[in-house]
């Protein structure tokens, strides 16, 4: 089970591509696989909801975690001694030893603290508040290996702690505003698949101890969705741009085109991996984006600052009210006093057009977002969620091109490919979810979905268009 993620990759990306690179891996994978043209990630279209929704097949309803960074009524700040509650709880890179080293771990003195057991740091693992499909597959006598881009990925491990055999997390942070550097990025984590391929741990380059091949594995590129944040397309019809646009690089390549290819590339060393170890007729491969990024046509780019419009006017209503906004194409807001929500939202609204407001949800409306009755999570959900109108970032002047996290489909339509051993290939037109990767993994392995809590939960079903499919 091979499960890759192409961040900020779009569907449009993906049939450009083919159609543009007819001998490309993609193609040959698009040709191989069933092509599901109506995929759609998790909302919001975050790295952290969408990685739990193909992992879990939950929503942020069954996973309580929103975004990356959040906010918690129930826990107390890190280094405290858990005497108040409420706090920023913050599973990105800023709870690190460091925040400029490929290499580190994450620093409990940076964690919420639980006033509950103990004024105990909450790892990420802990947060999650269903079990993960890694935790199955391990329960199953299997072994289990992934990787991606913090170390607060460990989150992967899902509640017990101990889901993933071999997680592999070489951090982002230090390389994520140059093209090249981030495909450098990704290159760590491919040569830790390729490991794994031939049976080695992530990291064992010199292929000393053989310990056999992971049931499943994968990894996320982070090269396409930092080519579209500092290069970005040349046409609102999504042709990549050869240079990079902006940042200390500006003019010269790589741009956005140059890490298509080295992801298609890197592809193409993936599979002839699995050829060369005889495992192409017994290895499921799944080619997602755990989200699309927005605008594609620069011309609707608008940035603005959150820091200078949406935190004053919020805090207009009451001296620090704001207690977390966390914004990229959208804007999660809570509140220390979450009484005044409608309060805030009433400002907001009035001043929509400053702010670029398309639409502003509070109370009920929120709970619509997240499945209705459903909804839960009383200490975690946002009071207030701003999503800006297309092409609308919050973020600083000249400070990129494109971001995710909201809910216009150029930020959620992505692409979802399964190449599946022995099948015919074809294309399913109707919608389907990321959350419904879960169960269709845990299927293929023989496996019952129905272990995932949250599959239980949201009643998720597998992907459809597959001949034994299991809807149970």
């Amino acid at each position: 089970m091979l499960l890759l993620s192409l961040d900020g990759f779009h569907a449009l990306d993906l049939e450009n591509y083919r159609q543009s690179h007819p001998a490309s891996t993609l193609a040959v994978l698009v040709a191989r696989g069933v092509s599901y043209t109506n995929a759609t990630t998790s909302s919001p279209s975050d790295s952290f909801p969408a990685t739990l929704a193909m992992v879990t097949g939950g929503s942020p309803v069954s996973t309580g975690i929103y975004y990356d960074v959040s906010w918690d009524d129930a826990l107390s700040p890190a280094g405290s001694d858990c005497s108040t509650r409420g706090t920023v709880v913050p599973y990105n890179e800023s709870v690190n030893f460091s925040t400029a080293l490929r290499f580190t771990s994450i620093n409990p003195a940076k964690l919420p603290r639980d006033p509950e057991h103990g004024c105990a740091p909450v790892y990420p693992h802990q947060y999650l508040r269903v079990n993960t499909i890694y935790e199955v597959i391990k329960a199953a006598g299997l072994r289990t290996a992934a990787a991606d881009k913090h170390p607060s990925y460990e989150l992967l491990h899902g509640p017990s702690g101990t889901g993933v055999d071999d997680l592999y997390t070489p951090e982002i942070n230090p390389d994520k505003k140059d093209i090249k550097l981030t495909m450098d990025n990704d290159e760590l984590k491919v040569k830790a698949v390729l490991n794994q391929i031939a049976g080695y741990a992530s990291t064992d380059d010199a292929r000393a101890n053989f310990v056999g091949v992971p049931a499943i594995f994968g990894m996320n590129f982070q090269a396409p969705n930092i080519g579209q944040k500092f290069s970005g397309y040349t046409d609102a019809a999504g042709t990549p741009a050869t240079v990079t646009t902006l940042g200390p690089n500006t003019g010269k390549a790589p741009g956005l085109a140059q890490a298509f290819d080295y992801v298609d590339e890197a592809l193409g060393r993936m599979m002839a991996a699995l050829d060369a170890q005889g495992l192409t007729d017994s290895t499921l491969v799944i080619v997602t984006a755990k989200h699309a990024n927005s605008p594609v046509n620069r011309s609707l780019l608008r940035l603005i600052d959150p820091a200078k419009t949406l935190v004053p006017l919020i805090n207009s209503i009451q001296a620090g009210l704001a207690a977390q906004v966390t914004d990229d194409t959208n804007a999660l807001i809570w509140l220390k006093d979450r009484s005044l929500a409608a309060d805030v939202a009433a400002v907001l609204q009035a001043n929509a057009a400053t702010i670029g407001a398309e639409s502003i949800y509070v109370g009920d409306q929120i709970d619509g977002l997240f499945g209705g009755e459903l909804a839960g999570n009383p200490s975690r959900r946002p009071d207030i969620i701003v999503e800006p109108v297309l092409g609308v970032v919050y973020a600083a002047a000249n400070s990129k091109l494109a971001d995710h996290g909201g809910f216009h489909e150029e930020d959620l339509h992505v692409p979802l490919v399964l190449v599946w051993p022995r099948r015919d290939a074809g294309t399913v037109d109707q919608p389907v979810s990321l959350r419904q990767v879960a169960p269709t993994i845990l299927h293929a392995l023989g496996l019952h979905k129905r272990d995932l809590d949250a599959v239980r939960l949201e009643k998720t079903h597998s992907l459809p268009g597959l001949d034994d499919d299991d809807e149970d």
